[in-house]
């Protein structure tokens, strides 16, 4: 094989975003790291810290076994306490497909940066460890995950060595999940028994676990299919920037959320509701015939139409909900209470808008997923609400278009993140 098509395919390869997530200790900081070691992709000189660093602070010291997790807990604090904090992300590259990671945190009290790594995620590694079964936590990040919209699920459970490799203990936990997953609405769940400390069946399959029979996870994250075809769904295109870099040339710069546009085609744009048609299709490499997502491209039009960032252009007589009243599913991820009636900023396809909790319909119980009647959401509740906007929002609901039906509550005070939001509908459409 030449360079050319080497660089060719390794440039064609499809890309995995993941998460690991689940309880604080269950091993999800070891499981990437070992991923990592056994792939043989980290350097020499990595390797030799990585061995000096495990004999200084380890979590193994007494055994002598390399602690894989410092590989993923950077932070002064995370490798003190050994535990992780903040969100990691990690690169890899295999022969057959190229990985981000997010390491998320298993504290409650981190929570909120587990559902940031989750945000991007397109499949999500649940660790449970095996002497302990499904805890509080285990459940709230399976319910995180399958309100951000993940639908393609792995459960790790991890820690086979410390239980005997146990089938028993195994398919226990294997039917305790999916009788807690059944009302979750995932694509796929997949079950392993691991050991990350040991590395059995994380990259290659162990003896120490004959009765089982699926693949390894590794050779399972290069080939399972988690595309989502946004092509299908319905054009949006959020304006990010205008673009005048002379008087002859105005574009309006964003990101392809979802379908796809043509030159020709007939836009309209939000929330004026002027129509115009794609006169170009404008990247730094020179022009498109078309674009679709997850593309960042600049768009002109034939017609001079005042267009400002914030605003947005879908295909003409394809309307979503334009409203400044709307239903949507919360998670709060700061201190200070949510509370009926308080003002905040919200996040919303790259435009910041004044808005109002007008209403707390019901608390989410993580563990039941029952609901109660509610005035107020602590830190790391969930529920739902309803919100009023200062002006009209055009979304879908999430369950349609990710991109289009997400938003980032903000504290208008302290300009702190203070939740996420998943819009379920409208309360009644202006348009």
């Amino acid at each position: 094989m030449n360079i050319a098509n080497f660089l060719d395919k390794h440039e064609n390869k499809t890309l995995l975003r993941f998460i690991t997530c689940g309880s604080v200790d269950d091993g999800k900081s070891t499981l990437i790291g070992r991923l990592l070691y056994d792939s043989k992709l980290i350097f020499d000189d990595q390797i030799r810290a990585l061995q000096n660093e495990s004999k200084r602070i380890g979590t193994n010291r007494e055994s002598g076994k390399i602690d894989y997790a410092l590989l993923l807990d950077g932070l002064k604090a995370e490798r003190e306490q050994g535990i992780t904090i903040d969100v990691a992300y990690r690169y890899f590259s295999t022969p057959e497909r190229k990985f981000i990671i997010a390491d998320t945190p298993g504290h409650e009290q981190y929570t909120r940066n587990m559902a940031t790594g989750a945000s991007t995620a397109s499949l999500a590694i649940i660790l449970i460890d095996a002497r302990k079964g499904i805890l509080t936590q285990t459940r709230r990040h399976s319910y995180i995950v399958s309100q951000l919209g993940i639908k393609h699920i792995v459960i790790a459970v991890n820690k086979m060595d410390l239980v005997d490799y146990s089938q028993e203990i195994y398919e226990q936990i294997k039917r305790d999940f999916s009788d807690f997953a059944a009302n979750f609405n995932f694509s796929s769940i997949k079950f392993f028994p691991l050991s990350a400390l040991e590395g059995a069946n994380v990259v290659s399959n162990s003896s120490e676990t004959p009765w089982y029979k699926g693949p390894a996870l590794l050779e399972y994250l290069e080939k399972v299919d988690t595309s989502e075809d946004n092509d299908h769904l319905e054009f949006r295109f959020p304006v990010q920037y205008v673009n005048r870099p002379n008087l002859d040339f105005r574009g309006f710069a964003g990101s392809v959320v979802s379908g796809v546009i043509k030159k020709g085609d007939k836009v309209q744009v939000l929330p004026s509701m002027k129509t115009s048609r794609v006169k170009e299709i404008v990247t730094y490499d020179g022009n498109l015939p078309e674009a679709h997502a997850p593309q960042a491209v600049t768009l002109t039009l034939e017609d001079e139409i005042d267009i400002s960032s914030g605003d947005m252009l879908i295909k003409a007589d394809n309307l979503p909900h334009i409203t400044n009243q709307f239903k949507a599913d919360i998670i709060w991820m700061t201190e200070k209470p949510l509370t009926e009636n308080s003002d905040y900023i919200i996040r919303h396809c790259g435009s910041f808008v004044k808005a109002r909790v007008s209403r707390i319909a019901h608390r989410t119980d993580v563990n039941t997923l029952e609901n109660s009647p509610a005035d107020h959401l602590e830190l790391n509740e969930t529920g739902e609400v309803m919100i009023t906007t200062f002006s009209p929002l055009f979304f879908d609901t999430y369950k349609q278009n990710r991109e289009t039906g997400s938003f980032i509550i903000i504290d208008n005070l302290t300009n702190n993140t203070a939740g996420v939001g998943t819009i379920t509908g409208p309360v009644q459409n202006i348009i």
